[in-house]
């Protein structure tokens, strides 16, 4: 039996059909990934730059991320919610759109000179960063249970092209931008609105069937033939692993963000170039989504916990690279940001991989898009507070604290692991 449309998720394919379904939608993912990689690398390129330039203020530099971070909370329960009631396609496919009407907006407030325009504008950017992310659970709903860190992966590592490219065209996209009038920093936002606008149409056309109403569907029909007592099934609530996994990603993501969101300003106040920053941040971008084939398989052969105790100790060491290294020394700062990306990577393939295993897929399309809104307000808060600690204290103090406060991961993983409530190797 074929599966061609979603129309057919009512129709349960065989193991064959579901294998041959899962390798389309990896296909699939992997080359929105690639387009949704360029669009999220604008806003962590030159956004606080651009805030700084058209607020006048270092203090409030962590104003876009802040803004694009509260546009992705919302964003991620937004899809979540579609998801659950229309599919991976649709969910997924509006939210990159939203992100690309986004990125326009943010151009116009830069021509125009436009502050509320602006925060407006990067508010609903933050749409395509939460639907990227939450792109990598596309790749898991048909997954098996011993392969879905790797799964993840793949969908992580295929935003690496867009996002190291990124950084990259930054100074050849800000000359592009000023042929056409339009500031040198908001040329990488061009960028972002093809890319985001690209992301969407790939999914909205090519993710047939939807691997999510497929699993549902897949799921339903064992429920019912293994259940003999008559009685309506209740959709479980998610399992302990999912609290645990939602814990790894949120403190990861707020020491990844309050750090990475001060560097280009902290590079430029050490007057390094335009370009050298894009560099940092490419480099960045890479150790966050290219070592992730790699990632998901350990997440899968030594264990969730393992992997995310390493991204603790990973954070902490960029801290203190970050913290001890001095601001014109562009080789110190890049393995700072370098570990910083790895660190990160490290706990959201190994969070993710918990909170897939936590649920079953009646719950796990709100569940995820709870988790991520929780994802977008944890980084929301690190790009908040990030300017206000630089401007109290400096960016070695910055540093410090995110990668001090990565380590609280360990005690949350090692209360779970001696309960027994997560499991060190996946199945």
């Amino acid at each position: 039996m074929k599966a061609h449309d979603d129309a057919s998720v009512g129709m349960i394919p065989d193991d064959l059909e579901r294998r041959r379904v899962q390798k389309r939608t990896l296909t699939v993912v992997i080359i929105s990934q690639v387009f949704g990689g360029a669009g999220l690398a604008a806003g962590i390129t030159v956004g606080a730059l651009l805030a700084q330039n058209m607020l006048g203020s270092d203090s409030l530099a962590g104003i876009p991320t802040t803004l694009y971070t509260l546009g992705s909370a919302l964003a991620a329960f937004s899809v979540g919610r579609f998801t659950h009631r229309l599919g991976r396609r649709n969910g997924l496919g509006l939210g990159f759109a939203a992100g690309g009407l986004g990125a326009i907006g943010v151009i116009v407030a830069a021509v125009t000179d436009s502050v509320p325009l602006l925060f407006v504008s990067l508010f609903v950017y933050g749409a395509g960063t939460a639907t990227n992310l939450q792109a990598r659970y596309a790749g898991t709903d048909l997954a098996p249970a011993a392969k879905r860190g790797t799964a993840v992966s793949v969908a992580m590592v295929s935003t690496t092209l867009g996002a190291v490219a990124g950084p990259n065209l930054v100074d050849p996209l800000g000359k592009l931008a000023t042929t056409f009038g339009i500031p040198a920093l908001a040329g990488p936002f061009m960028l972002a609105a093809v890319a985001y606008l690209g992301a969407g149409t790939v999914l909205f056309s090519l993710l047939r069937p939807d691997p999510y109403l497929l699993a549902r569907a897949i799921d339903a029909a064992t429920r019912t033939s293994s259940d003999t007592s008559g009685k309506p099934s209740v959709t479980p609530k998610p399992g302990i692993s999912a609290y645990v996994g939602a814990t790894v990603m949120v403190l990861t993501q707020i020491a990844m963000v309050g750090i990475m969101t001060m560097t280009p300003v902290h590079m430029r106040a050490h007057h390094q170039a335009l370009g050298a920053v894009g560099v940092v941040i490419g480099l960045h971008i890479a150790a966050m989504y290219l070592p992730s084939l790699v990632t998901g398989m350990l997440v899968d052969r030594v264990g969730r916990t393992v992997m995310a105790i390493a991204s603790g100790v990973t954070l902490l060491a960029a801290g203190i690279v970050g913290a001890t290294a001095p601001g014109d020394s562009l080789g110190l700062l890049v393995l700072a940001l370098m570990l910083l990306g790895l660190g990160w990577n490290f706990g959201l393939i190994s969070g993710t991989a918990l909170v897939v295993d936590g649920t079953v897929p009646e719950n796990r399309a709100r569940t995820q898009g709870t988790i991520d809104v929780l994802i977008a307000l944890a980084g929301a808060t690190g790009g908040a507070l990030s300017g206000v600690m630089m401007s109290a204290t400096s960016y070695s103090g910055l540093a410090l604290a995110g990668g001090f406060l990565a380590l609280l991961l360990i005690p949350v993983l090692a209360w779970a692991r001696r309960d027994r409530k997560v499991p060190v190797v996946a199945d």
